[in-house]
């Protein structure tokens, strides 16, 4: 009997110290997931941010692109607007030849051509961010079914 009282005094010990770990275990998938949430959060708020400054420039931009696509607009209809147009015709009357012109024309558009890829660079970016955290969320997510799953079983 006394060996009986031993083997299950022996085995209770170790499944209290399977039980210590399993805790362990929960305790830091809480705190992996814990902190994954506070990445993520961080990381979000960083990119409603951005995607909130990427969309006033582009409101930006493309009211800068009607107003060069639209002749109409350049009309001096308000104070800024007769200010633009008179700075916009003193810069056109201040280029002398076409070569002028031309060249002027090319840093336009190069301009244009640079915010476009930087704006296009930024949704990729945006795009990347948002799948990484997703599929990190969806790591966590799992590992929390799987402690609970291990938690339920214990029970």
């Amino acid at each position: 009997m006394s060996e009986e009282v031993v083997q299950w005094l022996t085995e209770i010990r170790a499944l209290r110290e399977e039980l210590a770990q399993c805790k362990d275990e929960r305790d830091a998938a809480y705190k992996s997931a814990a902190h994954w949430r506070e990445l993520y959060a961080k990381e979000a708020q960083q990119r409603r941010v951005e995607a909130r400054l990427a969309q006033e420039n582009i409101v930006q931009l493309e009211a800068e692109l009607r107003q060069l696509k639209n002749t109409d607009a350049l009309l001096p209809t308000d104070r800024d607007g007769a200010h633009r147009l008179a700075a916009i015709e003193s810069e056109v009357a201040a280029l002398d030849t076409v070569q002028q012109l031309q060249q002027k024309l090319a840093e336009v558009l190069q301009s244009r051509d640079r915010a476009i890829a930087s704006l296009r660079k930024e949704q990729e970016h945006h795009q990347r961010t948002r799948s990484d955290l997703t599929a990190a969320l969806g790591d966590t997510v799992d590992e929390l079914h799987r402690v609970k799953s291990a938690k339920n079983y214990e029970e």
